[in-house]
């Protein structure tokens, strides 16, 4: 499984990429994985004020569907809009094209210091 060492992680599944104040949000390569193909993708409101451990969205697979939670409170500020025609991005490229939405999280550095480094991330998935 790829776990790129430059993001943090969510206990959930949710990667997470930081530029300033703004937090890229999306599922991790062992996430997709264990859902299967991705056949629809539902994205957060943009402007939508969310809370950490939050659902924020919804992926259904050929397997199950399953809630994607907010890894920090914040709010969302950006959304892939991409994903509506094409889910099948979230397995093609989980940490690039396969982003699911941007939180801005202000001020506040609790939600990004309570997330896991890419290590702790892979003990994490290896349990």
């Amino acid at each position: 499984m790829d776990v790129p060492e430059d993001l943090r992680y969510s206990s959930d599944h949710e990667w997470v990429r930081r530029s300033g104040s703004r937090l890229t949000i999306g599922i991790t390569d062992y996430a997709q994985d264990a859902l299967g193909d991705v056949v629809y993708l539902e994205v957060p409101s943009g402007g939508a004020v969310v809370a950490a451990g939050e659902r924020i969205s919804e992926v259904e697979s050929t397997k199950s569907v399953s809630d994607i939670f907010a890894p920090v409170d914040g709010t969302v500020v950006e959304v892939n809009d991409q994903l509506g025609d094409q889910p099948e991005l979230v397995n093609q490229d989980p940490y690039g094209g396969g982003w699911i939405c941007v939180i801005d999280i202000g001020g506040d550095e609790s939600g990004w210091d309570a997330l896991l480094d890419a290590a702790a991330y892979r003990a994490l998935i290896a349990e």
